[in-house]
């Protein structure tokens, strides 16, 4: 089970105005001196992990390596079409990974990460 997940950042509003294009949420941005977090939404009586952008020295982009990092869609495509709409791009389409586990997607975000999408 996730509990939380940070995805690197270097330019936060970058980031965050990303987010909330392809993904269609609000984050709220803290400044915590030498560290900012965008925080994704998230609710205790409701499934999921808590997930932030994060701007920190040591925290480093990559979209060939590092932990992949799987968001819940209701529409892979839709979603990868707003990648690609906002200048970046998809690594993977929208690819059956298996019939009881559903579809999935791949694409680099505005910050050079690798981003998966899941739906069922």
């Amino acid at each position: 089970m996730v509990g939380w997940f940070e995805i690197p950042v270097t330019d936060m509003e970058k980031a965050k105005k990303f987010y909330e294009e392809v993904l269609d949420i609000y984050s709220q941005v803290q400044d915590f001196h030498v560290t900012e977090m965008g925080g994704f939404p998230f609710l205790e009586t409701k499934p999921g992990a808590a997930g932030f952008l994060i701007k920190n020295e040591a925290y480093q982009a990559s979209e060939e390596k590092g932990a992949l990092i799987y968001s819940s869609s209701t529409d892979i495509s839709t979603q990868l079409k707003k990648v690609l709409k906002a200048g970046r791009k998809v690594l993977q389409a929208k690819t059956l990974i298996a019939e009881d586990t559903g579809f999935m997607g791949l694409f680099v975000d505005s910050e050079r990460n690798r981003i998966a999408l899941h739906a069922r």
